[in-house]
């Protein structure tokens, strides 16, 4: 699919700082005419795109490695995650959230601007304020001890502001490493976050949700599976050999999964995590499992699916600094008390495949 490219932004256009502005649900629906989540939107598809018939592991091969600019990332991502030997979880008897994890974030909060200006060249330190609201807001919240999806959404709009003002260059080859290497270290990270620091799932729709924390991973996995039979690059066939026998959303239902792909490894991720039957605990990913013939449909399913519960929910995007690197080219929002949504829970638990 060709997809048409992501704008170039310079320190100059940026206007003013990112900002929370989503308090309504006309903003909400004004978000969604903006350019910043029609970049966001763009950005999420080539990703995807960018991986379909690639497996993981991904290898360095000599015409295509890593650039510098991930190189960088996965350090900064690994230094993060040594911060967990540093700041052990306190013995406090709460079911969920270790209150370290706020030391953790304390550390963060003081050290993002020095972590910044070393992954940044010097040419691009003054964009360092306009990436800062979303680097800080990646790793889950300090203050209610949780981790979810708006988090995920943060990191991934992280990506984005680095990739607007090409740190990252926004060619297939560095997106598909931005995918398979650095979110895929990205949710390894976040992953050891919520198991040491026992975090709490941000809004979770429990047993009707697709996962208690995150979405991207079942996105770009899916897309990866949509075309392993179509893909004849050679790099796309490492270690793919055990999972092509069974190439529809079925195959997930019989562990255990190889870790090809990122679809896989989050279903595992569950298995480890969760007890009981699958359909149980895993309504909405059983009924991919059982319901849907083709991982393409799945894929743009999960896509329809991620801007309907992710960016199309005010209670997650309310939280999502907006203006700067996510333009908000509409009227400015006028400072109000936010209005509850509700939404039928009929609507809210159909998925885009079942409708």
């Amino acid at each position: 699919m060709q997809l048409p490219p992501l704008p170039e932004l310079s320190t100059e256009s940026l206007g003013p700082l990112p900002t929370q502005l989503i308090r309504t649900d006309q903003d909400l629906l004004e978000w969604k005419k903006t350019k910043g989540y029609l970049n966001l939107t763009l950005f999420l598809s080539r990703l995807n795109e960018s991986v379909v018939g690639y497996s993981l592991p991904l290898p360095n091969e000599s015409e295509e490695q890593d650039s510098e600019a991930i190189t960088a990332t996965l350090k900064l991502l690994d230094q993060l995650e040594s911060w967990i030997a540093d700041i052990p979880p306190l013995d406090t008897p709460q079911r969920f959230g270790n209150r370290a994890f706020i030391s953790w974030g304390d550390r963060l909060k003081e050290r993002a601007p020095s972590l910044l200006q070393a992954l940044l060249p010097q040419t691009h330190h003054a964009t360092i304020p306009f990436l800062t609201p979303y680097f800080l807001t990646s790793f889950g919240s300090f203050i209610r001890l949780d981790y979810g999806t708006g988090h995920e959404a943060s990191f991934a709009c992280f990506l984005l502001g680095l990739t607007l003002i090409r740190f990252f260059d926004p060619v297939p080859a560095e997106e598909r490493r931005l995918v398979l290497r650095v979110f895929e270290r990205y949710l390894r990270l976040v992953w050891a976050l919520q198991d040491v620091y026992r975090l709490e799932p941000a809004g979770s729709h429990g047993v009707w949700g697709l996962d208690d924390y995150s979405f991207l991973g079942y996105i770009f996995g899916s897309g990866q599976l949509r075309g392993h039979s179509l893909n004849k690059c050679p790099m796309a066939k490492v270690n793919y050999e055990a999972d092509v026998q069974d190439s529809s959303p079925s195959s997930i239902l019989k562990p255990p999964l190889p870790p090809t792909n990122l679809f896989y490894i989050s279903i595992t991720r569950i298995l480890q995590c969760k007890q009981g039957p699958f359909h149980e605990h895993s309504s909405q990913l059983y009924s991919i499992a059982t319901g849907v013939p083709r991982w393409s449909k799945a894929n743009s399913g999960l896509f329809k699916m991620y801007d309907s519960e992710v960016l199309g929910k005010r209670v997650v995007v309310q939280h999502l600094p907006l203006g700067g690197l996510l333009e908000w080219d509409r009227p400015t929002p006028r400072k109000q008390d936010s209005t509850s949504s509700i939404t039928p829970k009929s609507e809210a638990t159909k998925a885009p495949w079942a409708r």
